[in-house]
């Protein structure tokens, strides 16, 4: 059964820092991504970063490349993003996807993720 659980999320001010967690267990593929997508209310869900699992290629988001920086943990199969200079508009339901290493150019598409957390909220004030 896989399972993903995400932590880190709160309410911080412009200009702060969060890192949020996620921990994958029960994974079926033996190559496969990890990603960060978010949801602000009345938006749709959007890529925020992704990284491929054995290799460590990574791929962000324009909005969020040179703040957010996304690593993992192999040995514990959880994977961190760390969120700095937060802005307002970086306000949303983050969510956690895995799935069987997408090519290259769906590692932002939605579908190309099979399994996903149950999201954390992270708000920021200005």
């Amino acid at each position: 059964q896989v399972q993903l659980v995400e932590s880190g999320g709160g309410l911080v001010q412009a200009g702060d820092s969060l890192r949020l967690s996620c921990a994958a267990s029960g994974l079926p593929w033996r190559e496969y991504a990890m990603a960060w997508f978010r949801q602000a209310p009345g938006k749709e869900r959007e890529f925020v970063v992704a990284v491929r699992w054995s290799g460590g290629d990574t791929y962000y988001a324009d909005s969020v490349k040179g703040r957010f920086t996304i690593s993992r943990d192999k040995a514990k199969n959880t994977m961190h993003l760390q969120m700095n200079s937060l802005k307002p508009e970086d306000t949303a339901v983050y969510y956690c996807a895995t799935g069987r290493r997408p090519i290259v150019s769906a590692v932002a598409n939605l579908n190309s993720y099979t399994y996903w957390g149950q999201g954390t909220q992270v708000s920021v004030s200005s």
